[in-house]
């Protein structure tokens, strides 16, 4: 037999997925309901994830080199990076995602512009799923009503996943990224050649913070949190606004975007023969809210679970069998999705631990190790000393800060 799997959702999680399925000679069905999707996000990846997806310099905007982390007092501090051959990336969504499916289509998968609305789910264990889904392709106003038969799902389509709400994989706490993408005048863009900025405080998020991040032509300044009411968002991001305002002089909007992101993974991830990857999943770092990396990295590393399991596509996995992609996603990454959470709880609970949190950014040991552990996705543990020293910092800046009471 020759098995056939279907992907939803063509984002990073969803084209890394349908690429290694594809180059492995698995019959693969990418679903994408808006091929020119641009989803609301910071935009920021890692270095090492250039390296290992093999991504063009094209598809980098900019490369980021300084960060200023700005408290809620407007406290500034500089994280430079030192050696020159590292940088944050900083890409548009819609390029990324459109060269990552782009490249999973010329490696053979299927790529069919659809919206999925539903699933037949099939009671024997070798019995194929049934997709019912919309197809867009043909011109049609409303589109073609069409049905799909495959042995195996991966649901990678994001925070509304229609994929996991099928498969009863249970809800999670979200959190709003808000965005406006701005357009300014040339002289005033030169300041954010290579710059990122971040910005912490209860005006700007109660629970999250406010980026201003630079892109090809424009700056993305945006916030997140988890106060999800229209009003709150509106008032955060005026908040930012008013922060960064002499820095925006001129500028233009030429976008609004807005998006929920996962706060922790779903209850169930994988049932039956359906596994879900990315932001479906929940993989969505606390702290940080980084997304993008893990998204990708989900998708491959489920993939690689199937080519594996099904010897090459030769035979159909089993709910115990595709589990193993789980096993080995929490055994790698468990551990910094628990420690990110921790920060967030510590540091961004109020006022006072944002400024003693901005007052140990300043620290080159704390600078060198979370670059370390962002660029590269593996913590180097710092040497004893170091340790006891970033630890000794950080409980000095939360008793400056008043931060450690109640």
């Amino acid at each position: 037999m020759s098995l056939r799997v279907a992907v939803v959702g063509s984002g990073p999680a969803g084209s890394s997925t349908a690429e290694v399925l594809a180059k492995a000679g698995i019959e693969t069905y990418l679903f994408e309901r808006k091929l020119d999707n641009a989803k609301p996000c910071g935009g920021a990846i890692p270095l090492c994830m250039v390296s290992e997806f093999e991504l063009p310099p094209d598809i980098i905007d900019r490369q980021v080199r300084k960060m200023k982390m700005i408290s809620p007092s407007n406290r500034e501090v500089d994280i430079n990076l030192v050696n020159q051959d590292e940088y944050i990336g900083m890409c548009r969504r819609e390029v990324l995602d459109g060269y990552l499916r782009n490249r999973a289509a010329k490696l053979g998968a299927n790529l069919i512009n659809a919206t999925v609305n539903k699933l037949d789910i099939p009671t024997d264990k070798t019995q194929p799923y049934t997709i019912h889904y919309i197809d867009h392709s043909e011109g049609a106003a409303k589109g073609v009503a069409k049905t799909l038969k495959v042995d195996l799902i991966v649901g990678a389509d994001g925070a509304n996943s229609r994929i996991a709400k099928e498969i009863d994989a249970g809800d999670y706490n979200y959190a709003i990224a808000f965005q406006e993408r701005i357009r300014l005048p040339q002289e005033m863009m030169g300041y954010y050649e290579d710059l990122a900025e971040m910005y912490v405080g209860d005006d700007v998020s109660t629970d999250f913070y406010a980026w201003v991040f630079p892109k090809y032509d424009h700056v993305a300044v945006g916030t997140g949190t988890m106060q999800v009411h229209k009003a709150s968002i509106k008032q955060l991001q005026a908040g930012i606004r008013a922060r960064a305002a002499k820095k925006l002089v001129g500028g233009k909007i030429i976008k609004v975007e807005a998006h929920p992101i996962p706060e922790h993974p779903r209850p169930r991830r994988v049932v039956g023969r359906v596994a879900l990857v990315g932001d479906a999943a929940g993989y969505v770092t606390k702290s940080s809210g980084e997304g993008i990396y893990f998204a990708a990295k989900s998708g491959r590393m489920c993939a690689e679970t199937i080519v594996e399991i099904s010897n090459g596509g030769t035979r159909i996995p089993t709910e115990a069998e595709l589990k193993l992609y789980l096993k080995r996603w929490d055994k790698k990454y468990g551990l910094t999705y628990k420690v990110l959470d921790i920060l967030q709880r510590v540091f961004y609970r109020s006022d006072a631990t944002r400024e003693a949190f901005v007052e140990m950014c300043d620290d080159l040991d704390v600078q060198r190790l979370t670059f370390d552990s962002y660029l590269y996705k593996t913590v180097v543990p710092a040497n004893p000393i170091t340790q006891m020293k970033i630890t000794a910092k950080t409980i000095g800046s939360l008793i400056r800060g008043n931060a450690l009471a109640p």
